[in-house]
């Protein structure tokens, strides 16, 4: 990681800024959107590019957070079924559900603080 670090601020200083565009660009103000397959489902982007060409505002939606509300939805099903659990089973589980969804690795390395309040 510390490689990837230091690789990534070489990279950074040494960039040089070109003399002219390779490409001209008209600069204007103006939205875009975009939509690829990834391999867990669809990304999408959408960015407003101001005046002065640039941008201003951006939005991207990748698979996991598109199948959050059945994430939700099928979390409270297996809870709900599964009370009688240890709190360490019960976390155990709840981690299984999520990664049936198959996120990306960075959400099901660290994703889930679950709390178990007894009554």
């Amino acid at each position: 990681m510390v490689y990837a670090i230091e690789e990534a601020l070489r990279i950074i200083d040494g960039y040089q800024r070109p003399s002219r565009p390779f490409v001209e660009v008209p600069v204007r103000a103006g939205v875009g959107h975009g939509v690829s397959e990834a391999p867990r489902g669809l990304l999408y982007h959408r960015y407003e590019i101001d005046d002065d060409g640039l941008i201003s505002a951006a939005t991207i939606i990748p698979p996991t957070s598109q199948n959050q509300a059945a994430i939700e939805n099928d979390l409270a099903r297996v809870v709900s079924a599964n009370l009688a659990l240890a709190d360490a089973e019960l976390t155990t589980l709840c981690e299984r559900v999520i990664r049936n969804y198959d996120p990306c690795i960075s959400c099901s390395a660290h994703f889930l603080t679950l709390t178990v309040q007894r009554e």
